[in-house]
């Protein structure tokens, strides 16, 4: 305004528009507002375009009330004003309410809505998880004859994805003439949805054109499925590219680092984020709390979480989770009450974090608090992972009794991770019979999970009740069960390592194997290690025959634990 008072100038209705869409661009609420005094003093307040971009300009700066009474309040409304306002909702996230603009504008005389108009309504009914009305809203562009743009036909494919249903994703994708990088990425995002990574990266690499967003897209695939060295690897793959990662591609691949144990690439990324100046953002933060708290180095982990500028429930969240893995209860708690203190409202994750970081700590009375602050004051109904980590807490305690009550008196039915927990407790404090019926909650759930017939029979072999092992391992012949071999891995010096039991995939195979021989020796492992008369009773895929009922010396047994040791030895030395 100061460059019309300056020259003399007069501002007028196609000057006020243009000052608006700059403060809706530039989210300049406060100058906007001055701009709104300047547009009623001169009059222009009654002319529909300056009332188009003033609901626009109030839209976009999340003030929905009042673009919505400015619209009210409009004696002429035209398309601009509804599509206005109906993509305010959207952006806002309010579908609903959107959807109740656009049935409004149906019962105005003389306004037809256009593709912006579908595409507001369409991603209406992506927030909302409506199939049935996006499927309506499909068959109503058909029948009104509006234009399939290349936006609207990307609207309806994301809202398809989003919404469920594949099937309709995928033949409107093959029917698309024209296909953008949007396109491509949504049905990327669409097949990983679903589980279909193998379909997502034959896609992902078909692509005419990539940027950073489909390569996010697939990344953050591959980690969401627990595929992190996958992850790794397409990262890789990125940089030989020349693609610049973002923000965004570094949070992912600590995620992965963070499942992998990938402390030498999670230092790596940190390092190339401090060189390449990439904005510290809470969700980077996050992710290398995460990462570092996850891979050992829980003081590293505290030093990045204390760095972190504007911290918000994620980030406590995550280390607080990374502190109750490492044992230190009393410090996770610390930082919940910090969190607290600070003004942010914790989630059902965080309530997770702290009730395990009592699990670990033994913290009973702390557990028992928090686990009924969730739902008295912070209106947050536990879900069964909590019902799970309190069952653990008072089953480490030796509170059975207690734990059980709790267990039956869950309003969900109690999933694996549950009983398990009821059967580890009872193992532990040599409740067998207890362990006995946990057991066979278990077996219930799952009958073909190989590990729970080894967990009874370890359990049986324990209290001496050979009979009953015996007979678990017959059932898994009977029902043709074989044992899942255990897999161990490990990163050295930047590589990622994986063994299974008797591995001779690694390079150094002979040179491992003869480790762990020289090892065995000078532990006297050969001569004292005793097991019961039946095999496969331990949980990591070793085998051990021994044709007596009586327990004896057995050979050495190359497990995949044992392998990835020996590998780290030989590389240290």
């Amino acid at each position: 305004m100061l460059v019309f008072v300056g020259f003399s100038l007069r501002p007028d209705n196609y000057t006020f528009p243009l000052l608006f869409k700059v403060c809706a661009r530039l989210l300049l609420s406060h100058l906007g507002r001055e701009i709104l005094a300047h547009v009623v003093k001169m009059n222009y307040d009654g002319d529909i375009f300056v009332r188009n971009a003033l609901i626009h300009f109030l839209a976009s700066c999340g003030e929905l009330e009042a673009a919505h009474r400015v619209f009210e309040e409009s004696c002429v409304r035209d398309l601009v004003s509804w599509n206005s306002l109906i993509n305010g909702y959207v952006k806002s996230g309010r579908g609903g309410e959107a959807l109740r603009v656009f049935s409004g504008m149906e019962m105005e005389r003389g306004v037809d809505p256009d593709e912006i108009t579908m595409i507001g309504v369409v991603t209406a009914c992506t927030q909302l998880e409506d199939l049935e009305l996006g499927r309506r809203f499909r068959q109503y562009i058909r029948d009104r004859g509006l234009n399939m743009s290349i936006p609207l036909a990307n609207s309806l494919l994301d809202m398809y994805v989003k919404c469920g249903d594949l099937e309709e994703a995928k033949e409107l994708f093959e029917r698309m003439e024209v296909k953008t990088m949007v396109t491509w990425t949504t049905m990327v995002v669409g097949y990983a949805k679903f589980g279909y990574l193998d379909v997502a990266r034959r896609l992902f690499n078909a692509m005419p054109e990539k940027d950073v967003v489909p390569w996010n897209a697939m990344l953050s695939a591959y980690v969401q499925f627990q595929h992190g060295k996958e992850a790794l690897s397409l990262f890789h793959e990125m940089q030989a590219m020349k693609v610049k990662p973002d923000e965004v591609t570094m949070a992912i691949c600590l995620s992965a680092c963070a499942q992998l144990g990938a402390l030498d690439v999670g230092i790596w990324i940190h390092h190339y984020i401090e060189k390449h100046n990439l904005s510290m953002t809470v969700v980077l933060g996050t992710a290398l709390v995460d990462m570092y708290a996850k891979c050992g180095n829980i003081s590293k982990a505290l030093q990045v979480f204390h760095e972190i500028p504007g911290r918000n429930t994620l980030t406590y969240t995550a280390i607080i989770g990374g502190l109750a893995l490492h044992g230190d209860a009393r410090d996770a708690l610390s930082c919940f009450q910090e969190m607290i203190h600070a003004g942010l409202m914790p989630d059902e994750v965080t309530f997770l974090g702290v009730l395990a970081a009592c699990c670990h700590g033994g913290l009973v009375e702390e557990g028992r608090k928090i686990f009924s602050l969730m739902s008295s004051k912070f209106n947050i109904p536990p879900k069964i992972k909590h019902y799970s980590c309190m069952v653990d807490l008072l089953g480490r305690a030796g509170l059975l009794k207690e734990a059980i009550e709790l267990l039956e008196s869950m309003p969900m039915e109690a999933d694996a991770v549950v009983w398990g927990a009821m059967f580890f407790a009872c193992q532990k404090h040599k409740n067998f019979e207890l362990g006995e019926r946990a057991a066979m909650k278990l077996l219930q759930l799952d009958p073909y999970d190989s590990g729970i017939y080894v967990l009874l029979a370890s359990m049986y072999v324990e209290g001496n009740m050979w009979h009953k092992a015996e007979g678990v391992r017959k059932m898994m012949r009977d029902r043709g069960i074989d044992k899942t071999p255990g897999c161990s891995s490990i990163e050295v010096n930047g590589n990622l390592y994986e063994f299974t039991v008797r591995d001779k995939s690694h390079s150094q195979s002979d040179q491992i194997y003869e480790c762990l021989v020289q090892l065995s020796k000078q532990m006297g492992l050969v001569e004292s290690v005793t097991v019961p008369h039946w095999q496969e009773v331990d949980s990591d895929g070793q085998e051990t025959t021994v044709p007596d009922m009586e327990p004896k010396a057995f050979e050495i047994h190359f497990n995949a634990s044992k392998l990835f040791v020996c590998q780290v030895m030989l590389q240290l030395v």
